[in-house]
């Protein structure tokens, strides 16, 4: 697995659209910090970019990548080679040269910036941390729908649609659920359906981070309640583990029944 991960990772890093994506987290840290004084206001900015960018990459990258190595992979089957070794080397090549790209896109300018003397850094951290959640579980979910898939405008057409329904429209659903039974207690409801999506888990947290929790609206005094503490801070992080291994966990399983 591990030859197969490097052979997947060096393959992409090779790649013109990884330094692309690197240059601009690179660019976009440089501008956000040395044209704003308010550290705070620079990670907001970069949170609202990351939240929306990174999984949509990390689905695209992942569908591309799985198809575009498609006659290796079936070369590779013909190996004496465990099936899960190659995909999970193949997944891990993808995620892990994505989430170096942004650590180093957005660590090379606050480092410069000399944020780590900052008051802030805690914010900065999780904020990487949650885009490199991000990055994984997606690129899982990618790799799902690829495989699940032999038409490979099928394939894109469910990925774009699997973030787009995580990205966009379960936030709408979320609103109108509270909207209309704003008469009923939803603290564990808004708490269980935030924890059932990434994106909306990761934002909640930075925001919580950034004491900003009035902008989460209705239900900002139950989440800083519940997420604002140390207990509530590693439930969210094992959720986010938990949302990693299980797409891991499928495309392992899938892999093992699926007649090449």
């Amino acid at each position: 697995m591990l030859k197969i991960l490097k052979y997947s990772f060096y393959d992409l890093m090779r790649s013109r659209w990884s330094y692309v994506y690197f240059l601009f987290y690179l660019a976009l840290g440089f501008v956000l910090l040395f044209l704003n004084n308010d550290v705070s206001k620079a990670v907001i900015t970069l949170m609202n970019v990351i939240i929306v960018l990174v999984p949509l990459i990390g689905t695209i990258f992942g569908v591309m990548y799985y198809y575009d190595s498609k006659e290796f992979t079936e070369l590779l089957l013909a190996q004496p080679l465990k099936r899960s070794s190659i995909f999970l080397g193949q997944y891990l090549g993808v995620a892990c040269s994505l989430t170096l790209s942004l650590v180093l896109g957005l660590g090379i300018p606050f480092l410069l910036y000399g944020l780590f003397k900052s008051d802030v850094i805690f914010d900065f951290s999780l904020l990487l941390v949650t885009g490199a959640f991000l990055t994984l579980i997606f690129t899982a979910i990618a790799f799902n729908i690829a495989i699940s898939n032999e038409n490979k405008i099928k394939g894109f057409g469910y990925a774009v649609l699997a973030w787009l329904f995580l990205a966009v429209i379960y936030d709408g659903l979320f609103l109108m659920s509270l909207i209309i039974f704003e008469e009923y207690p939803l603290d564990s409801f808004s708490l269980a359906a935030t924890m059932l999506n990434p994106i909306d888990l990761s934002r909640t947290l930075i925001l919580l981070k950034l004491d900003i929790s009035a902008l989460l609206g209705y239900t900002g005094a139950v989440f800083k309640q519940f997420f604002g503490t140390n207990q509530g801070l590693i439930i969210a992080i094992l959720m986010l583990i938990l949302w990693t291994v299980l797409p891991v966990w499928r495309l392992v399983y899938k892999s093992k029944k699926k007649d090449f």
